[in-house]
């Protein structure tokens, strides 16, 4: 079974312990990406599918993974999702819980491949998840953020492609001056 992982954001630069089997590659199934995740845990604002967003570019690459259960478990691990959460697992075939997605499952069949997981957590904020907040309220929580934790939710902002193009990160580059870098790249196949 061949089993590729979709990915948008932080996967791309930083995907381990995601044991990848290739390099990323463009082409990817557009879906609907914004910036309106707030965890807990970390000073971003992640990039999630968020329904009603304009759909984006992704990437994909090949998992260094015997089964769709091994790739839904390191992908939750890199993601550090409980097993509890199943549902922010993204897979097709679903398996254990998993959401589907037709978008996903129409890309996987027009490129013969078997088997995709990716990222499915949703929208949070001020702790609520499912919660989609404005873009001003991202820009302003950003805006907020101190010393360490506004340079690493701005190197999260630059270092995602300048072809993921989304309202929220115009919003941001222009009150917050943080644009794509120009040379943020991701690594390709050899």
């Amino acid at each position: 079974m061949n089993i590729v992982c979709i990915a948008w954001g932080s996967l791309l630069w930083k995907p381990a312990p995601l044991k990848l089997a290739s390099g990323w590659h463009p082409g990817g199934p557009r879906l609907p990406l914004e910036f309106v995740r707030k965890s807990d845990d970390s000073p971003e604002v992640a990039l999630v599918l968020c329904e009603g967003a304009r759909p984006m570019p992704t990437y994909w690459a090949y998992l260094d993974a015997p089964d769709l259960d091994a790739a839904r478990a390191m992908l939750g691990e890199r993601e550090k999702i409980t097993p509890a959460r199943p549902d922010w697992i993204g897979s097709i075939p679903p398996v254990g819980g998993a959401r589907t997605d037709t978008r996903i499952a129409a890309w996987l069949a027009h490129m013969r491949v078997d088997a995709a997981v990716w990222t499915a957590l949703p929208a949070k904020f001020d702790g609520q998840s499912g919660r989609v907040p404005t873009a001003d309220e991202v820009v302003r929580a950003l805006d907020r953020l101190p010393g360490d934790e506004r340079a690493a939710a701005e190197r999260y902002v630059r270092s995602t492609p300048p072809h993921i193009d989304t309202r929220y990160r115009r919003a941001i580059a222009a009150r917050l001056g943080w644009h794509a870098e120009r040379d943020a790249h991701v690594t390709r196949m050899r």
